[in-house]
């Protein structure tokens, strides 16, 4: 996911990451503050959680993805899912939405009474126009904004950064090409938008870091969710001897990853943490879901803390996520793997610069 995942959406790192995708900027749109945490920065809604005071917490989520992608979308709302189950709270979900409907579907989720809305991705951001708007007095908005939203005092948003998190992917993708002798890497996504473009130069430039005369294959496919369009893509990308695969989608990814595990291709995750869990089997897990974003948001929501008119950034090397991992390191590639994450969180290496380079 900036890092987003899903038709007409973008990623997040996400990335937009609705992590999704958005501008090739490694830094935040104007206005938007550095942090959230700063004493007196923005406006504090009454009543927080219960903003108004009607004896129980309601969190309305909007999703422009599928919430039972197993990835990317549906880590958002198992987040709010854990949160709700756990304080008593309850929570209304409104998925698959066409960004066209947005605001609509803000409206109606103002009207029952929510305490919250929290946006899973910046391409719904026409949703936050409503937060003016009589039936949505003093709720609480937040959005996973990726690469940025422009900031305006009625709602939070969470940052991340497409260089910072797929440079490092792209680095793993490069540990795995050295050990296997490969040379060639895929890169697979849906439809052709700048931010795919953005994800897909970090990526490369990652692999090259560490395998310089590597070369990257890459397929849009036109569409984050069609498993039939993703499979062929990946089958052609194998054929042409692809030893390292990143399945940049939605509701595809599994399937790719699936024929990957059949031919004996390692593959990478698109935002969240999929080392241990069950059926496709990953080599990396690239993690910048917007869930693990959200639990920040979710429990200072609950504290009585979240402010709004800010933003809080989330940074490589400097936040437990975004991050990168390999589920099965072998010799010294854990070690080679983590010291660039803490050389990029130091400032020591320029990951804009390297991007920019293409090494």
């Amino acid at each position: 996911m900036v890092r987003v995942i899903a038709t007409s959406v973008i990623i997040p790192g996400l990335l937009v990451t609705a992590c999704g995708g958005g501008s090739s900027s490694s830094s935040a749109s104007a206005g938007a503050p550095a942090s959230a945490g700063a004493p007196g920065a923005g406006t504090l809604p009454a009543n927080e959680p219960d903003v108004n005071k009607d004896k129980k917490v309601v969190i309305g989520v909007m999703s422009p993805g599928d919430t039972k992608d197993k990835g990317y979308y549906q880590s958002f709302v198992d987040e709010a899912n854990g949160y709700a189950d756990a304080n008593g709270w309850k929570l209304v979900v409104v998925d698959k939405i066409n960004p066209a409907n947005a605001v609509q579907q803000a409206r109606n989720l103002c009207r029952q009474k929510v305490d919250m809305i929290a946006i899973g991705a910046s391409e719904l951001k026409d949703a936050l126009s409503a937060a003016k708007e009589p039936q949505c007095k003093g709720i609480a908005w937040y959005i996973s904004g990726g690469q940025g939203v422009t900031q305006t005092p009625e709602f939070t948003q969470s940052l991340d950064y497409i260089n910072e998190s797929l440079y490092v992917a792209g680095y793993a993708a490069g540990l795995i090409l050295k050990e296997n002798g490969g040379k060639k890497a895929g890169y697979i996504t849906g439809p052709d938008l700048q931010f795919a473009r953005d994800v897909a130069k970090a990526f490369e430039a990652g692999i090259k870091k560490v395998v310089p005369d590597a070369e990257m294959v890459q397929t849009f496919t036109g569409d984050f969710n069609d498993s039939g369009k993703a499979k062929e893509a990946a089958q052609a990308q194998i054929s042409q001897g692809v030893k390292v695969i990143y399945p940049y989608l939605g509701g595809a990814t599994d399937v790719v990853t699936q024929l990957a595990n059949e031919k004996g291709v390692p593959a990478l995750t698109p935002g969240t943490d999929r080392c241990s869990t069950p059926g496709a089997q990953y080599a990396v897990s690239v993690i910048f879901s917007p869930g693990a974003y959200f639990a920040g948001a979710l429990e200072d929501f609950k504290k009585g803390t979240l402010r709004m008119g800010v933003a809080r950034e989330w940074h490589l090397g400097k936040d437990p996520v975004p991050t990168v991992k390999l589920c099965k390191p072998t010799g010294d590639q854990e070690q080679q793997l983590k010291a660039l994450i803490q050389d990029i969180g130091s400032g020591k290496v320029k990951v804009d610069e390297a991007v920019a380079a293409g090494k």
